[in-house]
């Protein structure tokens, strides 16, 4: 039987190989996640790379906050870890951990129609930079310059990513008129 190869649009990026771990085929990854523990326990299988080739996880440790080290079915040797280095490594969006209320996938985010509170089209999320206080929408607007518009809750009035906009209010400087 062979496994299912999910889209694009069914997967949830989790992290980047970023070298081989020891001699046995381990590799350590950058995580982008912040539930380990969940990957850990409920994951079973992640997908690598563009093609989404899946690998059946045999282990998965915190090496250091923010760096994983897997060990995969069909991986044994260093060599064999080497030549994935660089590559993603999603798993299902549908086994994800569940989200809360004002929680959102980065990637939903991207496309989004920004409105004013007024319902005038503000612009579209073209990027979302993540500064550590805050995440930042990079919205491109119709011949203007880009708006960066935190997210925060004295901002962002509504985020409704299944229709694939949100509503904003606008406060004193927020776009430099």
């Amino acid at each position: 039987m062979t496994e299912h190869i999910p889209t694009p649009e069914e997967v949830l990026l989790v992290g980047e190989i970023v070298a081989a771990f020891g001699i046995r085929g381990q590799l350590k990854v950058r995580s982008l996640t912040d539930n380990v523990a969940h990957l850990r326990r409920k994951i079973k299988t992640v997908y690598v790379g563009p093609k989404l080739k899946p690998y059946q996880i045999k282990e998965v440790f915190e090496h250091k906050p923010g760096l994983l080290v897997f060990t995969f079915e069909g991986i044994a040797t260093r060599t064999d870890a080497e030549g994935l280095r660089g590559s993603e490594v999603f798993i299902l969006e549908s086994q994800a951990v569940p989200l809360a209320k004002d929680e959102y996938f980065i990637h939903d985010l991207y496309g989004m129609q920004v409105l004013l509170e007024g319902g005038e089209l503000l612009g579209t999320v073209r990027e979302v930079l993540q500064t550590g206080a805050n995440d930042v929408l990079v919205v491109q607007r119709e011949q203007q310059p880009e708006a960066l518009i935190p997210i925060i809750h004295e901002v962002i009035v509504e985020m409704d990513p299944a229709q694939k906009r949100m509503v904003i209010r606008l406060i004193p400087g927020l776009l430099g008129d």
